[in-house]
């Protein structure tokens, strides 16, 4: 049997062939471990092979899908025009990849990632199709967000750009009416807007270099010492304001690395930032630091709401934001501009988190860069 795809056992039996049963049960032994739903049907589109994945996604057993059409299982958008089994049926292509949608049987529709191939004997005789597909929901709603996020940083920068015109404005035609004070109220309104606009252009330009992949790092000798201290001492008054203690605890020096001193600094602001928003009040955020032999380790440690079991595992794509989306600030770049940034020093993020107790993120930097190291970060928009 000439495969283009395989489901062992099952397409020897729709086949009626006595096969290499040995060989197709390595076949069935792989495809059944996918992480991937596969589907193979006889030349009249019956299905004739389901791997487990395919029972998850579909929400039907493969007792209850064998025998039965395809188009009645997957219910699939191009099933009425331009089926891809048919298609590759037909011999019009040799395989087809398709984004569509199907229908599960509790009568969700769902966006997949589609590829159908046909399934040849060894005389190269048509015997039937083979369809693989995976739910690509999560990345749809990623691209929805996507552009949602851009759409409101150019709101933002239109409404500062709006209230700056209209105090200019107010100055220009009536500022020798006005008292001292209500001119610098108004210079304080356009200041505070001028720190806002630059702070979403800075935004929109780390995501335009995340998107191309040419966020560049400049390495030189660095203390992760002086950094941690720097901004400890910075984040005193906010983390007081906030009702917070704040600590640093490296009571050991740290060795000189070779880094971006700028972009490690933008890590620790981040994760800073993010501590004291979803801090509680007397809480505490601190900072430690630790040498291994091959590392060093930062852990920004706070005793916040802690983070949803279900984020974790996207924490750190762009425009993901949680859950609870509708009462953060902020687009979703922040700890993918971080984890970016990290991984182009050969580092790696961790974080451990638990809901109502807080979180922990745990940057490692190696002590000793390679030198033949990118230096310009990956791009992690795909």
């Amino acid at each position: 049997m000439k495969l283009m795809g395989s489901m062992g056992k099952e397409i020897v039996e729709a086949t009626g062939g006595n096969k290499d049963v040995s060989g197709l049960t390595f076949y069935r032994f792989i495809i059944d471990s996918l992480p991937v739903a596969v589907v193979a049907v006889s030349s009249d589109l019956k299905i004739t092979g389901f791997n487990p994945w395919a029972e998850g996604v579909t929400g039907y057993s493969a007792k209850e899908a064998m025998g039965r059409y395809c188009s009645e299982i997957l219910q699939c958008e191009k099933c009425k025009m331009n089926c891809p089994m048919r298609t590759v049926l037909n011999r019009q292509k040799p395989i087809v990849r398709a984004e569509t949608t199907i229908r599960n049987k509790y009568g969700e529709t769902m966006p997949v990632r589609m590829n159908t191939a046909g399934l040849f004997d060894n005389d190269g005789k048509l015997i039937g199709g083979l369809t693989a597909f995976q739910d690509i929901s999560y990345l749809k709603a990623l691209e929805r967000e996507k552009a949602n996020i851009i759409s409101m940083i150019a709101h933002d920068m239109k409404s500062s750009l709006v209230i700056i015109g209209g105090f200019v404005l107010r100055l220009l035609n009536k500022g020798a009416d006005f008292a001292e004070e209500k001119q610098q109220k108004y210079l304080k309104i356009i200041k505070k807007e001028g720190n806002k606009l630059e702070s979403l252009v800075n935004d929109f330009l780390e995501f335009s270099r995340l998107q191309t992949g040419k966020l560049k790092l400049n390495f030189s000798a660095t203390s992760l010492d002086e950094i941690l201290l720097e901004l400890f001492e910075a984040y005193q008054a906010s983390s007081l304001q906030h009702g917070l203690r704040l600590e640093l605890k490296n009571e050991v020096a740290l060795p000189i690395i070779d880094a971006d001193a700028d972009r490690l600094r933008r890590v620790f602001t981040n994760l800073l930032d993010n501590a004291l928003k979803f801090s509680k009040q007397k809480g505490a955020i601190t900072i430690t630091t630790q040498e291994t032999d091959q590392d060093i380790i930062v852990r920004v440690i706070d005793e916040g709401v802690g983070i949803d079991p279900r984020d974790i595992p996207y924490i750190f794509d762009s425009f993901h934001r949680g859950q609870d989306k509708g009462k953060r600030e902020g687009y979703g770049l922040g700890l993918a501009v971080v984890k970016t940034i990290v991984e182009g020093h050969g580092g790696r993020i961790l974080v451990e988190s638990e809901l109502d107790k807080g979180s922990v993120f745990s940057v490692v930097l190696p002590k000793d860069r390679k030198k033949d190291s990118i230096q310009y970060l990956p791009n992690t928009s795909e």
